[in-house]
């Protein structure tokens, strides 16, 4: 069974300038992702290029039932996330 990704309301109403299709597709389509040890290993942080080119940066929780909710996105990343995931490649 595929995974579903829900994206919650409140990423679209703090920036507007995103859609869920522009995450949807930055999210499956991800260059660099990773587990969020330190905080909940179900959290992950992750970057990926939307329809536009743009960089997004996401950050989702697998739920219980293996699906994803996506809580958190914004473009362009921060240095901090991008930070984050560069010590996660080593």
């Amino acid at each position: 069974m595929k995974q579903q990704l829900s994206v919650h309301p409140r990423v679209i109403e703090r920036h507007p300038e995103l859609t869920e299709s522009d995450i949807v597709i930055a999210w499956e389509n991800a260059l660099s992702s990773a587990p969020r040890l330190e905080k909940n290993t179900n959290e992950y942080v992750a970057v990926g290029f939307d329809s536009k080119g743009r960089l997004i940066e996401m950050v989702a929780i697998r739920e219980s039932s293996g699906d994803w909710m996506l809580y958190h996105a914004k473009t362009p990343p921060t240095k901090k996330t991008l930070a984050e995931l560069r010590r996660t490649m080593r």
